[in-house]
């Protein structure tokens, strides 16, 4: 398959709402049509995958592929490749764990050097809000960025410190100016009893650090910020189904609101983790059964548009598991190469179709990054990013087949539903089960002008 014209066949292509029999028409790397099964093709090259699913590349937009300056905890060799190995065709790229943070510019331009050449998929970045870089946000808008990132409590990296309401009154109005989103890691701290020296090793200590009220307030925050300044305003990894009804009633007041949540939210519970098992740390923390039914519920209803990995890589050192410390250990789960089969093995237990993983991983996402039309579906005139997926197909994760720089997972062992067969991007294969990775192909896609500067 190349940059040609040609036909991908299949008895289920995820077109206008659910699977049906189609040939996917590419022309020179985008989606020509969608042609029916009995339509004439002439001297058309058409492969036929039988009762494969045919979908488009999957969009995930938030990522820490920490380079440069950390690439020892990932890089976009390793990351963008257990991305092709996972259906991602686009990455999005999170502002901070990089040396330096892209708040600045200069800091971007490093950035897209370090990516260029090494990405085997499209990536984007978000750029990133903290005290004092107001300066910067209208240039690096123009060089295409898909939005901002702010924290709301300490990141985790001295460089990335949090916005306070100050900090937000300035940046907001710039960035509802130019029509581009906002996105918030919302916990807003407040004192806690202290935890002692023995209950570290323990999950449920952890779980009790970063309570639910937390992610409520900060939502309340940032819901008066977005009726002051008018400004979009989204949600990254939501943990608390608590928190749902006020996104619900923000939505109906007209504000321009919009929340993900993330596999291992989906799939794991505060109940299965073990004392000292760091690897299962992040922030928000996982939390219990009925909050993760409760999550799935408000995927379904509509009231969770995304789902997106979150992947946060770091050394294994860092998860301390010798300690099993859930204080000092970093928090990040990795899993660009599982999300897709993760998110798919949970909605299949609850009766989701397949279409649902094109809504919340494929569409949703590229149109909150101003991609829409050109990724994340297979319009006429998209890019020709495909996935060919045997959703029946179950395999055991094995960490030594991961592609991300480090191995470890809390996803080792579990039997995964959903197999990747092949990805292509812009018509091109870039990854196909047992065979070696093509050369590098993967280009920044920016936000486009008309997606980022107001009406």
């Amino acid at each position: 398959m190349s940059r040609g014209e040609f036909g991908l066949r299949s008895r289920r292509v995820l077109v206008g709402g659910g699977p049906r029999e189609a040939v996917v028409v590419v022309k020179d790397g985008r989606v020509e049509k969608v042609a029916g099964p009995s339509e004439a093709l002439g001297a058309l090259s058409v492969t036929d995958v039988g009762n494969h699913v045919v979908m488009p590349g999957v969009v995930d937009c938030h990522a820490h592929i920490n380079e440069p300056g950390r690439t020892e905890w990932e890089g976009f060799e390793t990351a963008t490749r257990a991305a092709a190995a996972g259906g991602i065709t686009t990455v999005v790229d999170m502002p901070l764990n990089s040396l330096p943070p892209t708040t600045t510019l200069e800091a971007l331009k490093l950035k897209a050097d370090a990516a260029r050449g090494a990405s085997q998929v499209d990536h984007g970045f978000w750029g990133g809000v903290i005290p004092g870089n107001a300066g910067e946000l209208e240039a690096l808008i123009d060089a295409g960025i898909a939005g901002f990132k702010c924290f709301l409590c300490p990141s985790g990296v001295d460089e990335f410190p949090p916005a306070d309401r100050a900090v937000l009154d300035v940046a907001m109005p710039i960035l509802a100016r130019r029509g581009v989103p906002l996105i918030v890691h919302a916990e807003l701290e407040s004192p806690l009893p202290e935890v002692r020296a023995e209950g570290a090793r323990t999950y449920r200590a952890y779980l009790e650090s970063r309570p639910r009220s937390w992610e409520h307030d900060a939502i309340r925050m940032m819901m008066e910020l977005a009726r002051k300044h008018r400004c979009r305003v989204h949600i990254v990894h939501l943990s608390s189904a608590d928190a749902l009804p006020l996104l619900i009633d923000a939505r109906r007041e007209g504000l321009d609101v919009s929340v993900e949540t993330c596999p291992h939210y989906l799939s794991f519970t505060a109940e299965e983790i073990e004392d000292g098992a760091t690897h299962f740390k992040c922030a928000p923390p996982i939390r219990e059964a009925e909050n993760r039914e409760r999550l799935w519920e408000g995927l379904a209803r509509g009231d969770i548009e995304l789902v997106v990995s979150d992947h946060s890589p770091c050394t294994p050192a860092l998860k301390l598991l010798e300690r099993g410390d859930f204080g000092a250990a970093w928090g990040g789960i990795a899993s660009l190469q599982l999300s897709l089969s993760a998110v798919w093995t949970e909605a299949r237990k609850r009766g989701h179709g397949l279409e649902s993983l094109v809504r919340w991983m494929c569409e949703a996402p590229a149109r909150l990054v101003g991609l829409s039309g050109t990724k994340g579906s297979l319009v006429p005139g998209a890019d020709a990013d495909l996935v060919v997926f045997d959703p029946e197909a179950t395999f055991a994760v094995e960490p030594s087949r991961l592609q991300h720089r480090h191995p470890l997972t809390p996803y080792a062992g579990r039997t995964l539903a959903g197999v990747v067969e092949r990805t292509l991007l812009r018509g091109e294969l870039i990854y196909e089960r047992g065979q070696p990775f093509p050369r590098p192909t993967g280009s920044w896609v920016r936000r486009p002008s008309s997606a980022r500067i107001a009406a």
